[in-house]
């Protein structure tokens, strides 16, 4: 089928074109730059601008977002939002003129907000916060009669390379890592390899739609990961990080690593996907693999 993907350059993006492309699928790529797009791929999946789309396709995939990880100012937070609602409501709105079937759009685990010990999945409801609203307006503006549409609520994505697990482990490299905030808040994680996964199950089923969550089956504490985390790159652990100064550093961003996300995907278990990398310690082995 053709695919057209937002976001298809960026981290996960990486790794979904090329299997989209090597399982017989055709793949545009929304892009400022199709320069940019046809290098990367190799000129085998094109690049299209968001406001002139293909006039018929079949799906669309939505991975964009500007990232989250920076601090938080009221200008960063507009960007945030919109750069996912905006997008979103976009790639909606020319899928259903382009007559296609099937929408894939990203979300993520912060809809259910700070969990403490609670479990929560797909059947759960929303969290509060900045993050929650905005998973709220992101997931709405994908909602349509028209398309078959599958949220896909994503855990924090390690994977060699990503940006956010090596920003994690650059303490651990410089020999000063270890848990933060004592490391009792649980870290929903997940291998690139399985987001990847999850949007083509997604895609190429049609019995797939609604909510599904994009994170390990077991959710490991913040404690748990560093000690798995030190361990993959042969390091100590052994230098806690308090919580004070990663709110005194990253300010309202700083709940992004300080709140407790234990978020299981239930649904995504029961409707038959089965995971590549379901248990930590070899996922970070991958990460590190030289």
């Amino acid at each position: 089928m053709h695919v057209v993907i937002s976001g298809g350059t960026g981290f996960v993006g990486r790794v979904l074109v090329p299997r989209l492309l090597d399982a017989g699928h055709q793949v545009s790529v929304v892009t400022r730059s199709p320069d940019k797009v046809r290098a990367l791929y190799d000129g085998r999946a094109g690049g299209v601008t968001l406001d002139a789309l293909p006039g018929r396709f079949d799906a669309a995939i939505n991975l964009a977002g500007e990232t989250v990880a920076l601090r938080w100012t009221a200008r960063r937070k507009r960007e945030i939002r919109d750069s996912r609602v905006n997008v979103t409501a976009a790639l909606r709105i020319a899928s259903e003129a382009a007559g296609a079937h099937s929408l894939v759009s990203a979300s993520a685990v912060g809809f259910y907000g700070d969990t403490g010990d609670n479990p929560r999945d797909e059947t759960s409801g929303p969290g509060t916060g900045f993050l929650a609203d905005t998973c709220m307006e992101w997931e709405a503006a994908a909602q349509s009669t028209k398309l078959r549409v599958t949220l896909v609520r994503l855990g924090f994505v390690i994977g060699r390379g990503g940006p956010g697990i090596n920003k994690m482990a650059l303490p651990f490299k410089l020999f000063v890592g270890g848990p933060v905030a004592g490391g009792r808040q649980f870290i929903a994680w997940v291998h690139v390899d399985d987001v990847a996964g999850i949007f083509q199950w997604a895609l190429e089923n049609q019995q797939v739609s609604g909510v599904v969550n994009a994170m390990a089956p077991v959710p490991v504490t913040n404690r748990e990961f560093s000690k798995a985390l030190a361990r993959a790159l042969r390091r100590p652990c052994w230098a806690p990080v308090p919580g004070f100064m990663v709110r005194l550093l990253f300010g309202e961003m700083s709940r992004v690593i300080l709140e407790s996300q234990r978020a299981l995907p239930t649904r995504t278990l029961a409707l038959g996907y089965t995971f590549q990398r379901p248990d930590l310690l070899p996922a970070l082995n991958d990460c590190f693999q030289r």
